[in-house]
């Protein structure tokens, strides 16, 4: 499964440009406490700007698990409403989880959500590749809007998990 979905990037990068995000960052907590918090869909909205208006409209409540769906609305750029459906397609308890896009603003989404326990704490690394309709438009939006959005929300993220972790 993992090496179909590295095969399956590869052969679009062929054919759309497919960019790519990555971040780390250390959190100061167990990694019990670290995957208890990240893998709940429900603290996603805890560590996203306000203004992108993300709001969870369809979960099962569930622990996280292969093949979950979760519908949002989210509004990334001038205010405008989307549908955003996720689902989870690998778990790896305590060590990673991939939630894909299915139905969205891009044409492909996949991030890897990685956590890796250290001697004070957990390092946590999120790589997305993402990919965007409209062809050359869809670049030129990544370059002007989309890469600073993203690095944007990152950024906020990890202002926020600063303030529930790193300053105890």
């Amino acid at each position: 499964m993992f090496w179909d979905v590295i095969c399956s990037i590869q052969i679009l990068q062929n054919i759309m440009k497919v960019y790519s995000l990555k971040t780390e960052q250390f959190v100061n907590a167990s990694i019990e406490e670290c995957w208890s918090f990240f893998s709940n869909p429900k603290n996603l909205q805890k560590i996203t700007p306000s203004d992108m208006g993300f709001e969870i409209t369809d979960f099962d409540e569930k622990n996280m698990y292969a093949g979950q769906i979760i519908q949002y609305k989210v509004s990334p750029l001038f205010g405008v409403k989307l549908g955003w459906m996720t689902v989870i397609t690998v778990v790896k308890e305590q060590s990673y989880f991939v939630d894909e896009q299915r139905f969205g603003p891009y044409t492909l989404w996949h991030h890897k959500h990685f956590f890796e326990a250290k001697d004070n704490g957990v390092l946590m690394t999120d790589l997305i590749h993402y990919a965007l309709p409209l062809g050359f438009i869809g670049r030129i939006m990544n370059t002007l809007v989309v890469k600073n959005k993203l690095k944007t929300i990152f950024d906020y993220r990890k202002v926020k998990v600063d303030e529930l972790f790193n300053t105890k």
